[in-house]
């Protein structure tokens, strides 16, 4: 590969083909306001190529000033407002982003590169990937074939891939929530294991769920809690159960559990805004049941830390510090797009449309960050009004 410099700072630049924005896409969209400040100007940095491309050099890498899709890396310093006391601000990469199209992916990805990191989309489907990131200058998209080549090269390894579970539950579903987690971490992990020593990734952060407590209405749960006995439960333990098999003599693990994650563009809002914009809106179930939720400024903003601060190992739970019951966040989303939250969905109607994958949303868990917190962790987004309101004002 030719060697490319640039004039402001040296970017790695993709491996792929030329992505080109496709109006018949929706790329993967992040809150400005979230990551960055000052103020807003196309990037300047001009692009020499060396060797025997000098001459054949795409456009995208023109003197003329290269706007990224999300945001210009050189024009924004990028501020991790809820990092912990004595996080090491050093790079960490490259980094291998395994599931980094998905809601969370995708907006980590934009977060890296935004900090001057490289980094690696390890990906299904490479076609998919150039969707997601069209527009996006720094991104190299790695296709299944080439994983254990990507993470042997990588200073740093996050894991979020899985299949969404928001869906009816079929057997062969099932299998594959499971698969998804399972099998994809333990390819990542084997891949970790087989390098020499002073070859390996530093640090794996992998993903779990709030799932892996089970549900309850009254008690409440932290990173000590026991596990539950629902299927939920089973694919959390043995998902990290295979994060588990990683050598901690050489690559410090870090697995977050997520809660229900908050913003624009997907997730649970993706689901829930367009009936509440037809003024249709209104509780799930009971209203009763507890959602631990998180912002995904701020579980982007865990994950960065986690790679960073050499005291996140083990478990951290990644939900804001106040969970709230369902009628609140619908009460509360309700009030943050100026429409009522006035027409509750009985159970029998979502296990109607879900089956068994109802109890996603009709049974839930309260749990808190307890041990994130501890570590130093600030939650820029603790109480679900607040969360809402500067989501939907952005």
């Amino acid at each position: 590969m030719a060697a490319i410099h640039a004039s402001a700072a040296t970017r790695l630049v993709t491996q792929s083909p030329i992505v080109t924005p496709s109006r018949r896409h929706e790329t993967c969209s992040v809150s400005r306001s979230a990551f960055f400040s000052g103020p807003s100007r196309a990037l300047t940095s001009t692009y020499q190529i060396l060797g025997p491309l000098s001459s054949a050099r795409p456009t995208s890498m023109s003197s003329q000033p290269a706007t990224l899709g999300f945001a210009p890396l050189d024009a924004r310093r990028f501020t991790v407002s809820a990092q912990a006391a004595g996080s090491d601000s050093a790079k960490v990469g490259p980094v291998a982003v395994v599931g980094g199209t998905g809601f969370v992916g995708c907006a980590l990805v934009k977060a890296l590169l935004a900090e001057g990191e490289q980094v690696k989309v390890l990906t299904r489907s490479v076609d998919r990937a150039k969707e997601v990131f069209a527009g996006t200058n720094g991104v190299e998209l790695v296709g299944p074939a080439g994983w254990a080549a990507a993470v042997a090269g990588s200073g740093s390894v996050v894991n979020l891939a899985g299949k969404p579970i928001s869906t009816r539950w079929s057997p062969a579903t099932k299998a594959e929530i499971i698969s998804s987690r399972v099998d994809t971490t333990s390819k990542i992990v084997d891949a970790i294991n087989s390098l020499p020593k002073d070859k390996r990734p530093s640090v794996l952060v992998s993903t779990s769920a709030v799932g892996f407590y089970g549900t309850s209405e009254t008690a409440t749960f932290d990173e000590t809690s026991p596990s539950g006995n629902d299927f939920l439960a089973e694919v959390c333990r043995k998902w990290e159960a295979e994060a588990q098999k990683v050598s901690p003599d050489s690559t410090r693990l870090a697995i977050i559990r997520f809660g229900v994650v908050l913003d624009k563009g997907g997730g649970a809002l993706g689901k829930m805004l367009p009936v509440f914009q037809l003024f249709a809106g209104g509780p799930l179930g009971t209203g009763q049941q507890w959602m631990s939720w998180v912002h995904r400024d701020d579980l982007v903003a865990l994950i960065i830390e986690s790679l960073r601060n050499k005291e996140f190992s083990g478990v951290l739970n990644g939900t804001a510090p106040s969970p709230a019951r369902m009628a609140q966040f619908c009460e509360a989303l309700g009030s943050a797009i100026g429409r009522p939250s006035w027409l509750p969905v009985p159970n029998f109607a979502v296990q109607t449309l879900l089956g068994e994958g109802a109890m996603v949303v009709l049974d839930g868990q309260r749990v808190l960050p307890k041990r994130t917190e501890s570590l130093g962790f600030r939650f820029k987004y603790r109480n679900i009004q607040n969360a809402l309101s500067a989501i939907f004002s952005s």
